[in-house]
């Protein structure tokens, strides 16, 4: 039995325990949240804002849409691939109100990822950005895709800046290269035959799948983490419950930078819509410059974002400028913060950046700081309902450091339980084998908890490299990098790095000694998404390895360290 000594250092006020089961199913919560706040502004993107009332009824159409669709059964998959626009939500909420499941789509995946992303989920159906409907049309015909509903930029935008917003984009700054789909819906008219359709309603159960969540694994094939509507409102109410000592009804605006298909946006947003807040969802959050100027529109209250995107602002013109007044909670995830981040941040700002820690298998939200705690270095305390453990390789549990003695004693696999926990990866009962023994979920990450039941991260069990808080598996980057015909062997690993927090470094031993660094980026950004991308490459003439020839990564790594 799991002793929680984590609860006497709770903030004031903070329950225990949270009531999992206060809502039957993700359109049951938003449903009574349209309700509760129908003329409150829901949405801001681009320019337009979308009140509770407005995104119900076009979700409530979408859904609609999506339910007289020939051969779409309940449960049935449905991707979105989209950054973040208003089409965004009124896709997710449809989806989810007409009795299906949603799986989110990095919109930069290479034709391989997006193959691969589409075939493992079965999806029957996907919303696509038209910006990258020539990468699905290239994989379309290998994958069970009846339905494709293509979208622009500005289509929910009044006119006449949705035919100036969708012009610009596809005429003038050609970002939309030419595609072709034979039978592909647009977006606005699914919403328009929607409008005519009744919805017919769907009894949904706690446990149904909501969301097919991808996150990579240690074999480089990314699995379909399985997160129940429980899950998901479990992870709502936790997270919700830690940051909103201080928010009124109605009366928050929440900014969005992070994108919606990454499963951290994902609940935070969900959380603070709880509270009638107003998401400003961010299209392009790489562009510095027009997000300093779009948050010198608002009076924010809260914004969630990781040490990347911090660093970043802190580093651009007319940042330190805006007005702070308003802001109550900043929350990072997805990296750790570093500490020269957090402190500039809070210098700029007058508020503190919180620290959370989760992961895609939790959805996401497992340990976080109190509310206002300077930069610390530890992840915080496990979430109400939420049980955590050190356990060594045998599973055996490791008491707390109390401070003395040798901390490798003490440090050994972190293990989450709680409501939040994934019910399991998707048609993969040999990963999810490996990462849940008797109710636990084995996070990968090593660390300790001590005596006050804080937690601290300390390294990572799998080779994982963290890059703005997205996940980078060596395995992955490593059988891109072998299939160049000028590659003999080589290994991948993460090198710090001041924007990303790590960078992808390949050590490689050439076949051909006229291959170059830059012949190898090139081959990868055909394979790669963006953030996977070497940036750095090195050519060795051997690879340290093992006994049985395993490339031995953790010598690479602690070679950079040196």
């Amino acid at each position: 039995m799991v002793k929680k000594i984590w609860l006497e250092n709770y903030p004031e006020g903070m329950p225990a325990e949270i009531d999992p089961d206060r809502y039957k199913s993700i359109p049951d919560l938003f449903e009574k949240i349209a309700v509760k706040f129908a003329g409150r502004p829901a949405c801001h993107n681009l320019g337009r804002t979308i009140s509770f009332a407005q995104l119900e009824q076009l979700s409530r159409d979408f859904a609609a849409f999506l339910q007289g669709m020939p051969g779409m059964a309940r449960g049935d998959r449905v991707a979105v691939m989209s950054p973040n626009l208003l089409q965004y939500p009124v896709a997710l909420f449809g989806i989810l109100r007409a009795g299906f499941v949603v799986v989110n789509v990095n919109p930069l995946y290479t034709p391989r990822e997006l193959e691969h992303q589409l075939k493992d989920s079965g999806a029957k159906a996907i919303v696509i950005i038209e910006n990258f409907a020539g990468i699905l049309q290239q994989v379309l015909g290998n994958t069970s895709v009846e339905h494709v509903i293509t979208t622009q930029v500005g289509d929910l935008l009044p006119l006449p800046k949705r035919w100036l917003v969708n012009f610009v984009i596809k005429h003038v700054k050609k970002m939309v290269p030419a595609w072709r789909i034979d039978g592909a819906i647009d977006f606005r008219a699914a919403l328009a035959d929607g409008a005519e359709k009744p919805l017919q309603p769907v009894e949904l159960m706690r446990e149904d799948v909501a969301f097919l969540q991808y996150t990579g694994g240690t074999t480089g094939v990314s699995k379909g983490a399985m997160l129940t509507h429980r899950n998901i409102l479990a992870n709502v109410e936790q997270t919700g419950i830690w940051v909103s000592a201080t928010f009124r009804e109605g009366a928050e605006i929440a900014i969005a930078p992070l994108p919606m298909y990454h499963i951290f946006c994902l609940t935070s947003t969900l959380s603070f819509m709880k509270w009638g807040s107003l998401i400003v969802l961010i299209t392009n959050p790489r562009d510095l410059p027009a997000l300093v100027k779009e948050l010198g529109q608002w009076k924010f209250s809260v914004m969630t974002g990781v040490n990347t995107l911090f660093n970043g602002l802190l580093n651009t013109p007319g940042f330190d400028r805006l007005d702070f007044s308003a802001l109550k909670v900043v929350v990072g995830g997805g990296a750790a913060v570093q500490e020269a981040v957090a402190n500039r941040w809070q210098q700029a700002t007058g508020r503190c950046i919180t620290e959370a820690y989760g992961l895609t298998e939790a959805s996401p939200g497992v340990c976080a700081n109190p509310l206002e705690t300077p930069w610390t270095g530890n992840i915080g305390f496990p979430f109400p309902s939420t049980d955590v453990s050190i356990r060594d390789g045998n599973f055996n549990e490791l008491p707390v450091w109390t401070g003395a003695g040798d901390i490798e004693q003490y440090t050994g696999e972190l293990c989450v339980r709680g409501p939040q926990v994934m019910k399991a990866y998707w048609n993969n009962p040999g990963e999810t084998a490996k990462v849940m023994q008797d109710g636990w979920l084995k996070t990968g990450d090593v660390g300790h908890l001590d005596a006050r039941g804080c937690v601290t991260i300390t390294d990572r069990k799998k080779d994982m490299i963290l890059v703005s808080g997205f996940n980078v598996y060596p395995n992955e980057i490593e059988g891109v990098v072998a299939t160049h015909p000028g590659v003999l062997e080589c290994g991948a690993v993460g090198v710090p790095d001041d924007k990303s927090g790590e960078a992808v470094k390949v050590v490689i031993v050439r076949k051909d000694e006229g291959l170059t660094k830059e012949a190898v980026i090139e081959h990868c950004k055909t394979h790669l998404t963006g953030y996977k991308r070497p940036r750095h490459v090195e050519f060795r003439e051997v690879l340290p390895k093992s006994p049985i020839g395993k490339v031995l990564r953790r010598e690479l790594r602690d070679e950079e360290k040196e």
